[in-house]
């Protein structure tokens, strides 16, 4: 179930949930902020927050913008599409 962006259809965007703990993120391309409650990301389909307790991120792929957290994950949304943060340092890794 790869969902693939209207502008860019070489970067697939997909999410992978297991048991509330585990989640796997591709198509990212910038990470705005995280702590132990709250990732925000930017994917290739929008902002992306990730609320939860316990957060941490296991695995940061530059190659193929991916990301792996584990914690208790309590909620995944969506902002807006056209939003887009000033680039953070750790952004400047996934251009």
């Amino acid at each position: 179930m790869i969902q693939e962006t209207q502008n860019n259809p070489a970067t697939p965007h997909l999410i992978t949930l297991e048991n509330r703990n585990t989640l796997t993120v591709s198509g990212i391309t910038d990470i705005d902020r995280f702590d132990e409650r709250e990732i925000v990301l930017y994917t290739a389909m929008g902002e992306l927050t990730v609320t939860g307790r316990e957060l941490h991120i296991n695995a940061i792929s530059i190659e193929n913008g991916s990301l792996s957290v584990e914690g208790d994950i309590w909620s995944l949304q969506y902002g807006d599409k056209d939003k887009h943060s000033p680039v953070s340092m750790l952004g400047k890794l996934f251009r």
